[in-house]
């Protein structure tokens, strides 16, 4: 019977411990969901104001090839970036992108050229069979974002300018309010007619529009600038907060299978107890009574 107890206390013991290592994840998590939301939100407002940058320089500069950008390769490779995650823990996270940019990049003609955000999602990319040019590393902070995406600009940017891609497109996880997380997708270049008339016909929220101050062609240039770098920023930040989010919900299930176990371990160490006592109990009332007989 010892045995068989100091076995359940182990089993408590480390459930116990692990109820607490799931406790402090979930809090972890819990915090980060809040400064990348914040992010996502602030970042709405910039991003508005860029697309309104736009649309009046397009509106004022007769139509043509976006400045600062090339004319569309012909033959080049669909580009694509995925972000996915680095740890685990995060439910079916990198399952549901890696899917989502296998079935969409299927579909469009010509070969893919991958570059994976996350060790997780590239090993399940890698299975699939894509070709991976590269790996980046997941940033842990907002802070650490702006980097991530000038790595990226500058590695899609030169592919791009050189006729290894004809087009760039963005697969990331977005927080929605019925589901966890969805997977969404973003064009992000080429930057061609179809995209200028889009933001040329942007509602200007007056009745007066502004006039550009200055060189046409070079506030053309730093707002195009400011939109791929917003984007970018806008589907790392999006990403993170759902990979926060899938893990909260996975720490919140894990918590409640934890105390389930809990329950029962306990049960079936006061059960087992009890058994003991009993057994015990019933030993002292039976030599009692045999030591009444001799007695008498």
């Amino acid at each position: 019977m010892s045995n068989t107890t100091a076995s359940l206390r182990r089993k408590i013991g480390s459930a116990g411990a692990l109820q607490s290592v799931v406790r402090t994840m979930k809090a972890l998590a819990a915090s980060n969901i809040g400064q990348y939301e914040n992010a996502v939100r602030a970042l709405g407002d910039y991003a508005r104001c860029v697309e309104l940058g736009l649309s009046i320089c397009f509106r004022e500069i007769a139509p043509a090839a976006p400045a600062g950008s090339q004319a569309r390769p012909e033959k080049g490779a669909i580009g694509a970036v995925v972000f996915g995650s680095d740890q685990g823990l995060v439910g079916r996270f990198n399952d549901v992108v890696a899917e989502y940019a296998l079935k969409t990049l299927a579909a469009l003609p010509g070969k893919s050229q991958v570059w994976a955000v996350g060790e997780r999602v590239h090993a399940r990319l890698a299975d699939a069979g894509l070709p991976l040019q590269g790996l980046f590393t997941v940033p842990n902070s907002v802070k650490a974002i702006t980097p991530l995406v000038g790595q990226i600009l500058v590695e899609s940017e030169a592919r791009y300018s050189q006729g290894g891609i004809s087009e760039l497109h963005l697969f990331y996880n977005r927080p929605t309010s019925g589901e966890i997380f969805e997977p969404v997708s973003q064009r992000l270049l080429p930057l061609d007619e179809t995209w200028r008339r889009q933001l040329a016909e942007l509602p200007w929220p007056t009745k007066t529009l502004p006039e550009v101050i200055g060189d046409e062609i070079d506030t053309l240039r730093a707002l195009i600038r400011g939109y791929l770098f917003v984007s970018l920023f806008r589907a790392c930040a999006e990403s993170l907060a759902s990979e926060n989010a899938s893990r909260l919900a996975a720490m919140q299930r894990a918590e409640k299978n934890i105390g389930e176990l809990l329950e029962d371990l306990n049960g079936s160490f006061h059960r087992l107890r009890q058994s003991g006592i009993d057994e015990e109990l019933f030993d002292v009332i039976s030599g009692f009574e045999a030591l009444s007989v001799e007695a008498r």
